[in-house]
C-alpha cells in the first residue's frame, strides 16, 4: 500500500528542515507546536521530547519576544527534532530566532506585510540555509487580498502565498514550503488543490483552529486525509485545542493508516461487538489499549468478541485475541497459538506482544502451544452448535423467505 500511495503523490521540490527532508518524494512528516512559554526552557524541552516520542518529526515553538528567542538558543541544541520558530508580527524576532540556531521559520504573510522586512528575513535565512514556511491563514489574511477576492476564498489564500513567494524569490530564496490553512474544511481542501496546481513547493497541510477532540480530530482528518488520498501534501499538522501530544499522535496514526509511514506505535482494532460476543468487547479493548499503549509497540493488535469468526476476520493483524466459552484464544496472523482463561486475556495479550516484538512472527508461531488450535476449534464448533454460524446467514435467510412465502 505504501508503494501505491507513493506513486500517486505529487513530487514537489525538496527542502530540509535540519536533517528532515520535506517534499521530493520523502516520507510525509508530522509536525506539532509547543504550548509552553518558550522562555521556559525545561518545560518546553519536556514537551518537545513528549511530542517526538508521540511521532512528531518537527516541532514549532513561538518566538514572540526576546526571552523566547533566548530560550530557543538553549532549546535547539538539546532538542531531539528540528525546531521551527513561529513568527507572527515582528521581523526582528525572526532574525533573533535565526541567531538562536533554529532550523526553520514560519512567517505569516497576513501579519508581516512590509516587503523590505520580508526580504531582510529571507536574505538572512538564505545565508544560513534555513527554510521558510509561508503560513497563509484564512483568519489573518492580508486585508487588501481579502477585499480583492471578496473574502478568504481558496483563490485569495493562494494569491497571498504567491505574493509572498515573489518577495522571497526576489532575493534568490528558494527553500520554501507553503500552507494555505482555513478552519472551514471545504475551503481548506480547495485551497490546497489550487496550491498544488500553482506551486511546486512542498505543501504543509492543516485545518487551522480545528477545535477540541473529538470534533477537531474529525475536521482535521476530513481535510488532511482527503488531500493525502489525492497525492497532495508533504508534511502535516493537526491543530487541536488539546495537549499537543494528541496532535502528534493523530498525525502519525493517520500516516500509518494510509501506509505513508511505517508503523511506529500500536494500532488496536476491535470488532464493534454484538449479541454473539462472549465478553465485554468495549471493556477488554480499552484495557488492552491502555496496557499496550504504554509500551508503544509497533503492532496491529485485534480484540475480537467471538472465536467463531474473530481469528479469521482479523487474520491480517499481527496479534489478536478472541473470546469463547470463558477462554481467550490468542492468535498470530490468524493462527491460534495459545488458549488462556478469560480473566487473563489482557495480560496474555501484552505478554505475547512483547515477545512478538522481541522475537519475531516466525519464532512465536514456532513456539505455539501444539494443542491450542484443536482446543480453539472445539470451542468454535460448540459455539456454532449453540448459536449457529454467522457465515451461513445467507442460507438461513433463504429458508426464512421460503417459509414466509408458503401458502397455508
Amino acid at each position: 500500500m505504501a508503494d501505491e500511495q507513493t506513486k500517486k503523490r505529487k513530487i514537489t521540490k525538496q527542502i530540509h528542515v535540519g536533517d528532515v527532508p520535506i517534499g521530493g518524494g520523502a516520507p510525509v512528516t508530522v509536525q506539532s507546536m509547543t504550548t509552553t512559554k518558550t522562555a521556559d526552557v525545561d518545560g518546553t524541552l519536556a514537551q518537545i521530547y513528549a511530542l517526538a516520542a508521540a511521532g512528531a518529526d518537527i516541532v514549532r515553538c513561538t518566538c514572540n519576544e526576546e526571552e523566547a528567542a533566548e530560550g530557543l538558543a538553549r532549546i535547539v541544541p538539546r532538542s531531539p527534532v528540528p525546531i521551527v520558530a513561529d513568527i507572527h508580527f515582528q521581523q526582528k524576532m525572526a532574525l533573533a530566532a535565526l541567531e538562536a540556531g533554529v532550523q526553520g521559520l514560519r512567517l505569516n504573510p497576513g501579519n508581516i506585510r512590509k516587503e523590505a522586512e520580508i526580504k531582510q528575513v529571507a536574505s538572512e535565512a538564505k545565508d544560513r540555509g534555513v527554510p521558510i514556511r509561508i503560513g497563509v491563514n484564512a483568519g489573518s489574511l492580508d486585508k487588501d487580498v481579502y477585499k480583492r477576492f471578496g473574502g478568504a476564498t481558496p483563490e485569495a489564500l493562494v494569491e497571498s502565498a504567491r505574493i509572498e513567494l515573489g518577495y522571497l524569490s526576489d532575493v534568490g530564496f528558494r527553500d520554501v514550503k507553503i500552507s494555505v490553512k482555513a478552519s472551514n474544511v471545504p475551503t481548506m481542501i480547495d485551497a490546497y488543490r489550487l496550491a498544488s496546481e500553482t506551486f511546486d513547493n512542498p505543501l504543509h497541510l492543516g485545518v487551522t483552529e480545528a477545535g477540541p477532540p473529538p470534533a477537531g480530530l474529525l475536521k482535521a482528518t476530513a481535510g488532511i486525509a482527503t488531500l493525502l488520498a489525492e497525492g497532495i501534501g508533504d508534511t502535516i499538522r493537526y491543530s487541536l485545542t488539546a495537549d499537543p501530544v494528541e496532535e502528534a499522535r493523530a498525525g502519525r496514526q493517520l500516516l500509518e493508516a494510509f501506509g505513508l509511514r511505517e508503523r511506529k506505535g500500536l494500532d488496536l482494532i476491535a470488532c464493534p461487538s454484538c449479541g454473539r460476543a462472549e465478553i465485554d468487547v468495549i471493556g477488554v479493548a480499552k484495557a488492552a489499549q491502555d496496557a499496550l499503549g504504554e509500551r508503544n509497540l509497533p503492532l496491529q493488535v485485534a480484540v475480537m468478541g467471538c472465536v467463531v469468526n474473530g481469528p479469521g476476520e482479523a487474520r491480517e493483524a499481527d496479534l489478536g485475541i478472541a473470546a469463547g466459552r470463558k477462554k481467550g484464544h490468542l492468535f498470530i496472523k490468524g493462527n491460534i497459538v495459545r488458549v488462556v482463561p478469560e480473566s487473563e486475556m489482557v495480560p496474555a495479550l501484552l505478554d505475547e506482544a512483547e515477545r512478538l516484538v522481541a522475537e519475531g512472527i516466525e519464532a512465536r508461531l514456532a513456539a505455539a502451544d501444539s494443542s491450542a488450535a484443536a482446543e480453539a476449534e472445539a470451542d468454535r464448533a460448540a459455539l456454532i452448535s449453540d448459536r449457529g454460524d454467522a457465515n451461513h446467514d445467507a442460507q438461513r435467510i433463504e429458508l426464512v423467505r421460503r417459509a414466509a412465502s408458503r401458502d397455508n
